[in-house]
């Protein structure tokens, strides 16, 4: 006695269905012709979404280093600003301009040393 799947199984259900024909060699095409088309748009979507991926990471880099080198700008200019405040005020400590009072050249006040930082 052969062993075939047991009664009320899925393999036995989808044969026994009704409206479940045998298909025909050309509905096999049709399907196979389908399956081929999707598993091409398929692979054409993976290799769009890995570009797409590949692309974000060159700019990630990219970005990653614009923000090193702006960061490494923002310290010297820092370190600028730093010496030429220390210049600024050694400068005011000797000014005769500024040491004697009875000044007689007006000084405009310098609207870039009133933002500098003291």
């Amino acid at each position: 006695m052969s062993q075939g799947p047991p009664a009320g199984s899925v393999l036995q259900r989808s044969v026994a269905a009704p409206g479940n024909q045998p298909q025909s060699p050309e509905d096999d095409d049709r399907k196979v012709r389908r399956r081929e088309k999707n598993r091409v748009a398929a692979q054409r979507s993976r290799k769009k979404q890995t570009q797409k991926a590949d692309k974000l990471h060159e700019e990630y880099e990219c970005l990653e280093q614009e923000n090193a080198a702006l960061r490494r700008e923002i310290s010297k200019l820092k370190e600028e600003l730093r010496h030429l405040s220390e210049a600024l005020k050694e400068h005011e400590r000797m000014c005769p301009l500024l040491l004697c009072p009875m000044n007689f050249v007006q000084v405009r006040p310098d609207p870039v040393a009133s933002c500098l930082p003291r």
